[in-house]
């Protein structure tokens, strides 16, 4: 029995020295103070609380804006064709909607007493020019004086002008297309009498055809004259134009300009009146190309994406988007380069500090690419 309680009491005390020796050993190892340890662990603690983002560097480059308008097409130009002289229609040229060239004749008139007032006042002209041949004969032997002879040179050309209007009246009762377009409206037929200033028919000429649309006061700023877009139909096709027009003065009601693009339309194959997406190419400038996904907003409603500065602290970056695609966003306001939190940025607020962890998955995308 006391061989055993010594046996035991030996084994104690070698244990008690054992954890000695080990609780030295570590002290000795370790060659911080007590405060410099606590501070670590303190911020290692932190460290482990902090919330983890995944982020991901992103660049700006030139980018082309884009201003999208909706609009409709329109004639290049538009005329309705009036009578300038009375008379019946005895003759009419193309149908509605067919296509007719600069000069055809639309609409005849009759003639009436036209051509006999025409040889009448030629009649008269030819007799004035007798009376102001005699008379230069007898100014020059002084028998007939100054204003005698001026007023028989007065009266020889009041009558060639007589002869100049009947010609004219005369060349009305031909009504012509005055440019190549199609015939759009006809307002008169066969039998019909017209005075002067009645309408008689509308051509339209649609080659080129325009786009007409409105542009905001902010967007005006952002093209030119001469800017290449396009425009989609609601019948379909995607057609290549060039700005021709810019309005000067803002709508007074909605304080928006007018803006014109002009497309080839040859043959006339498109149609006026059609709605219209027209999307015009703007100036070029610096931005960011991005995921739809990253848009945030803030307490006042303000849309734009949360970034990681170096400090590891999420700022909120306002944005503007200057054109959008199947591919997503580019937009403006953001640094030339900047790391905006691709995962988790629905969990952070801005002014808190974050872990921001590399987003993997997008570098080797990258890498794969390069």
């Amino acid at each position: 029995m006391k061989r055993f309680l010594a046996a035991r009491q030996s084994s104690l005390i070698a244990a008690g020295l054992a954890l000695g020796l080990t609780l030295w050993l570590l002290t000795g190892l370790s060659k911080d103070p007590p405060a410099a340890a606590g501070a670590r662990t303190e911020a290692f603690a932190r460290a482990q609380a902090l919330t983890s983002v995944r982020v991901r560097e992103f660049h700006a480059r030139p980018v082309r804006q884009e201003v999208v308008v909706n609009g409709r097409t329109e004639p290049n130009r538009a005329v309705t064709l009036r009578a300038e002289a009375e008379g019946r229609v005895i003759e009419l040229g193309a149908e509605r909607g067919a296509a007719v060239s600069a000069g055809e004749v639309i609409v005849r008139l009759d003639m009436r007493d036209r051509k006999a007032r025409l040889v009448e006042a030629e009649a008269a002209v030819e007799q004035r020019r007798l009376e102001y041949a005699a008379a230069q004969k007898l100014s020059a032997g002084e028998f007939l004086s100054e204003t005698q002879r001026a007023e028989i040179r007065a009266r020889l050309e009041a009558a060639r002008a007589a002869v100049k209007r009947m010609r004219l009246e005369i060349a009305h009762t031909i009504i012509r297309a005055p440019f190549d377009g199609v015939l759009q409206e006809r307002d008169v037929e066969l039998g019909d009498f017209v005075d002067v200033g009645n309408p008689v028919a509308r051509i339209v000429d649609t080659d080129p055809l325009i786009v007409a649309g409105e542009v905001s006061e902010q967007e005006v700023a952002e093209i030119a004259v001469g800017d290449r877009g396009r425009a989609r139909p609601v019948t379909g096709g995607n057609l290549q134009g060039q700005v021709r027009y810019i309005a000067a003065e803002a709508d007074e009601a909605t304080r928006t300009f007018r803006v014109e693009l002009q497309i080839p339309n040859p043959g006339s194959a498109l149609r006026a009146g059609v709605t219209t997406e027209v999307t015009l190419a703007a100036r070029a400038l610096q931005a960011h190309h991005l995921s739809p996904a990253l848009l945030a907003l803030d307490d006042s409603g303000e849309v734009g994406v949360k970034a990681v500065d170096e400090a590891g602290v999420v700022r909120f970056h306002p944005v503007r988007i200057v054109r959008s695609g199947a591919a997503g966003l580019w937009v403006t306001g953001l640094p030339e380069t900047v790391r905006l939190i691709t995962v988790g940025q629905g969990f952070v607020r801005a002014g808190e500090k974050v872990r921001a962890v590399v987003d993997q998955a997008h570098r080797a995308a990258e890498g794969a690419e390069g």
